[in-house]
């Protein structure tokens, strides 16, 4: 079995924009992002995006406008020679109460399906309290912070 590092995207790997992330003119991604996420998979973690996108879900982007979006990040990763392994998304808008937003743990559940991961030796990295909550609704530990505090929480994973 595999073990994996869930990632939110949105203050994690680029700047959370109030107006949402809707064009790749739009995504500013931070310049630690491609060491960290060399750091993980130097240590034989998958690195998988679990991201809630209620943007599409209120009409403001379409999924190939967000396929793009996650196109243009691993661009970026490219030229460091790493990558994220998978995207998942809810599109959905907050008040429609799907199993697949977080804190629901379905979109983690489905990866590690996909995957073969072990979730008990698996991590989520959020700086949304439902980040955390559906990392442990599933069964892997969490870590709340955003970009800032990103290496330090991998040094804690690594640790671990």
């Amino acid at each position: 079995m595999n073990k994996a590092v869930f990632l939110d995207r949105d203050g994690v790997i680029n700047k959370e924009k109030k107006t949402y992330v809707k064009t790749i003119d739009d995504l500013e991604i931070f310049d630690n992002i491609s060491s960290c996420i060399q750091k993980l998979k130097k240590n034989n973690f998958l690195v998988i995006v679990i991201t809630n996108q209620s943007a599409i879900g209120r009409g403001l982007i379409d999924v190939e406008k967000l396929n793009e979006i996650h196109e243009e990040i691993q661009n970026h990763l490219a030229k460091s020679n790493t990558k994220i392994d998978a995207f998942y998304f809810c599109p959905h808008h907050p008040d429609e109460n799907c199993l697949c937003r977080k804190p629901q743990p379905e979109l983690i559940i489905k990866a590690s399906n996909d995957y073969d991961i072990d979730l008990q030796s698996s991590w989520i990295i959020g700086d949304n309290d439902s980040d955390v909550l559906a990392g442990h609704n599933a069964g892997c530990k969490g870590i709340k912070t955003d970009n800032s505090n990103l290496p330090s929480a991998i040094e804690k994973i690594l640790k671990n």
